[in-house]
């Protein structure tokens, strides 16, 4: 008996020590943010939802309080929430289970008066139960200056990724076109350069010759499938545009201001983007073959001209490219058969999240997915940081180095994460510098959706000077 008695006092001990271990755990906080840091003004014509997320669902019901500060601005003449401010302070109710909340600016005062204004928005308080903690973005402000930074989440089309995004760091600004949508970029810069569409894996082969009317599908059968990319033969680079993204080593030489030395090329026109649903974790990025055209460009002037065909047409049409002086490129479609509107002017964007061709020493072109340039040809330039050096967090202005900026739209790319085990890498980041002359920290966050599916990029971003 006294055995028995002195096992379960042991077991006593045991489990009172354990509960009182366990008790000594911390619990982890509830953090609420801001979705966003900054937004600029001048975007918000009527309302803008000003989201707060949380760091995991709310585990009950409680309350954020956010107070309100003004710069030449007033409530109710220029602007008002909803729900309305009382004392300064906007209270956001949420239930158990809740994610984020958020409330509505809306704008009272568009065009505007004067572009000095601001309105500042700070978390004051958290009314819930559990732990909580005020974290990340605690602030976020409306004004006509630059951004402080932001989370965003380009919308590239989830497995099948059949859209570009073009992203302004300075104004959060995200421009979403279809991959196929254009098929040329006629330069607008000093040099008579034309891009061929990299992201639906196009290629072009200059043909010895200048009459349009001597190509046809037969004279160029057997360079068909050598036309392309992925094939893993090594000549195929001299196919695509450089993936460093220098505009004098393009598929298609200079045009020349002598039109008989302007050659006829094939085309290859890639591929519509896929449509079919991969396994999770997996994209599906080229459908249907586009098929080939013959093409030929000429100078007129300070002007563009272009010819093109199907190869076994015997006339051809002919379109006049102008350049754009505000953007990049002038961009055509061989769908459209005519000048379509891609990228924003090139003052306007700094990453572009998009499917991209890039080469593989000693094998040629090579399509990737989940790729991110950038806006090199305007002067937005990317240097890598590794977490060894200083952590995202910590780097600030003192820590910038100019001498590592490089001519390269790819350094970002797909360095960012790991296809094979689907992550992000957490020892790195990124920062840039605009053509403003502005530096931000970049930092990607995910690759995958809640499902596991490829095609659902976030990163973060902050104003660094």
């Amino acid at each position: 008996m006294k055995s028995i008695l002195k096992i379960i006092a042991v077991l006593s001990l045991v489990f009172t020590l354990g509960c009182e271990k366990d008790n000594e755990f911390t619990q982890e906080p509830f953090v609420v943010a801001f979705k966003s840091q900054s937004i600029d003004y001048s975007t918000i014509q009527d309302n803008y939802n000003m989201r707060l997320v949380f760091s995991e669902p709310a585990k009950s019901a409680g309350k954020v309080y956010i107070r309100v500060s003004e710069d030449n601005a007033s409530q109710g003449i220029d602007y008002t929430t909803i729900p309305q401010q009382t004392d300064r302070i906007i209270e956001l109710p949420f239930n158990n289970n809740d994610t984020e909340v958020s409330f509505i600016f809306e704008n009272l005062i568009y065009p505007f008066d004067r572009e000095d204004k601001m309105i500042t928005f700070k978390i004051e308080k958290v009314d819930y139960s559990f732990a909580t903690a005020i974290q990340g973005y605690s602030t976020a402000v409306i004004s006509f200056g630059r951004t402080l930074g932001a989370v965003l989440e380009p919308e590239i089309g989830g497995p099948n990724q059949a859209y570009n995004v073009y992203v302004d760091l300075s104004t959060e600004r995200m421009t979403k076109i279809k991959r196929d949508s254009w098929d040329l970029g006629f330069y607008s810069g000093n040099l008579n350069r034309v891009t061929i569409n990299g992201s639906i894996y196009m290629a072009a082969k200059k043909l010895e010759t200048t009459d349009m009317n001597a190509v046809t599908q037969a004279s160029v059968q057997s360079m068909l499938s050598e036309v392309a990319v992925g094939t893993f033969d090594a000549a195929n680079a001299n196919y695509v545009d450089d993936p460093s993204g220098d505009i004098q080593m393009t598929a298609i030489s200079e045009i020349s201001s002598d039109n008989s030395q302007n050659f006829v090329y094939l085309v290859n026109l890639g591929f519509q983007p896929g449509t079919e649903t991969p396994p999770t974790g997996s994209v599906a990025v080229s459908g249907t073959p586009r098929g080939f055209k013959k093409m030929r460009i000429l100078l007129e002037g300070d002007n563009y001209v272009l010819q093109y065909a199907d190869l076994n047409e015997t006339t051809f049409k002919t379109v006049k490219i102008n350049r754009t002086p505000s953007h990049n490129f002038t961009h055509f479609s061989f769908t459209t058969n005519n000048i379509v509107e891609v990228e924003p002017a090139k003052d306007k964007w700094d990453l572009n999240f998009t499917v991209f061709t890039d080469i593989i020493d000693g094998s040629g072109s090579y399509g990737y997915s989940d790729f991110v340039i950038n806006n090199l040809k305007a002067g937005v330039k990317v240097y890598k940081v590794s977490t060894g050096f200083k952590s995202y967090e910590a780097f600030s202005e003192g820590d910038i180095q100019n001498n590592l900026f490089v001519q390269n739209q790819g350094v970002i790319g797909v360095d960012w994460r790991n296809v094979f085990d689907k992550v992000v890498h957490a020892d790195r980041y990124y920062i840039l510098k605009d053509i403003e002359g502005n530096y931000f920290k970049i930092r990607m966050l995910q690759m995958l959706n809640n499902n596991g599916e490829r095609g659902f990029p976030k990163f973060e971003y902050q104003l660094i000077k």
